[in-house]
């Protein structure tokens, strides 16, 4: 296994051992991870937490797959369990065919990770030193993979600080390197923990490209876990979601949008005060109401004829829409209908 993952337990790793598809395929080509009845538990009686239960997925090679799920779901037990940093209770994990009780060294042979809150690069090294170190941890000479790693260097802005120390790069950079390292050893099934984490617009938007050609040119399977919603709706053939240890929704991120028949209208009207947006709220589903000076910016759920509903009662009461706009629902939404979340669970950790 490449090293990112080996800093934080290579050696228990070791010894503890169709693109825009669904949970099945009918392609022959043997999948890039297949996980049948997954179970984890923690305790013992009726203290006994079930973190994971009976997960079932396969995923192809080739494909960007997005895993969320928020605060005690399961989801880093599940990555852990598949990563061998966890021994699950019950279920099998194949990686490339392989079961990774049975041959956990050939299983983990090229598969890589980069997880949230660990030091995945040797900060005294530079940036190359790093990636040749990485590439030789994996078993590939790094003089044969020189070019790419130069590619690596060019598409992640990363090449002016090449013979830097890692120590002395800002955290942003630190987090390009360490997705760089993962893939210098040409790992082709690697799992993302908020690689986006701490990275502008424009390097967040580079990494989200680079992952797509990776996927692409190079058959490069990526499990990726972000609570940046616009990341995961980008990248991903697929999304995985889970609460309570079990997946609550698993298909491609167009057919979840399509699943959801939530829809509302977002007006700004400076007639908006108190008494009407108190009357708003009996008699119509409002989402969200944002103080102006004058009135206010309200959202209301609301669709088909019942928006002509809502105009004719505002009408009715002299507001005077002064902008108007129809709000879609986005993959934050459906993520916290389907998890039963409140919008100040999305930007904390996911695990």
């Amino acid at each position: 296994m490449n090293g990112n993952l080996g800093n934080l337990d290579h050696k228990t790793v070791d010894e503890s051992s169709h693109k825009r598809g669904h949970n099945q395929s009918n392609d022959a080509e043997e999948a890039a991870l297949e996980v049948d009845n997954l179970s984890k538990r923690f305790g013992d009686g009726a203290e006994t937490v079930t973190a994971v239960d009976s997960v079932s997925f396969e995923i192809q090679s080739g494909s960007i797959v997005g895993l969320l799920g928020p605060n005690g779901a399961g989801k880093t037990t599940l990555i852990k369990s598949i990563l061998g940093m966890v021994l699950p209770d019950d279920g099998t994990v194949r990686l490339d065919g392989v079961d990774i009780r049975d041959q956990p060294r050939t299983a983990y042979a090229q598969v890589d990770a980069m997880l949230e809150g660990a030091r995945n690069d040797y900060w005294r090294l530079t940036v190359r030193e790093n990636l040749r170190y990485f590439s030789t941890v994996a078993g590939v000479h790094p003089d044969a993979v020189a070019d790419e790693h130069q590619r690596l260097l060019e598409q992640l802005d990363l090449e002016e600080k090449a013979d830097v120390a890692v120590r002395d790069l800002s955290r942003g950079m630190k987090q390009k390197v360490s997705l760089a390292s993962v893939l210098a050893g040409g790992a082709k099934l690697v799992f993302l923990d908020e690689p986006t984490l701490g990275l502008d617009v424009e390097s967040s938007r580079t990494l989200q490209t680079e992952l797509r050609r990776l996927a692409t040119e190079q058959d490069i399977t990526v499990v990726l876990s972000s609570h940046n919603m616009d990341v995961i709706e980008t990248v991903c053939d697929r999304v995985l979601i889970m609460s309570d240890g079990e997946f609550v929704a698993d298909d491609s991120v167009e057919e979840l949008l399509r699943s959801t028949d939530v829809y509302g209208v977002r007006i700004v009207s400076g007639d908006f005060d108190e008494k009407i947006l108190s009357r708003l709220r009996e008699m119509f589903e409002v989402t969200t109401v944002e103080a102006l000076s004058p009135g206010a910016r309200v959202e209301v759920e609301t669709e088909g004829d019942g928006i002509y509903e809502l105009m004719d009662w505002l009408r009715a009461r002299d507001v005077t829409p002064e902008r108007v706009m129809t709000v879609e629902p986005g993959l934050e939404d459906l993520f916290l209908d389907l998890t039963d979340q409140d919008t100040r669970t999305v930007g904390g950790e996911l695990e």
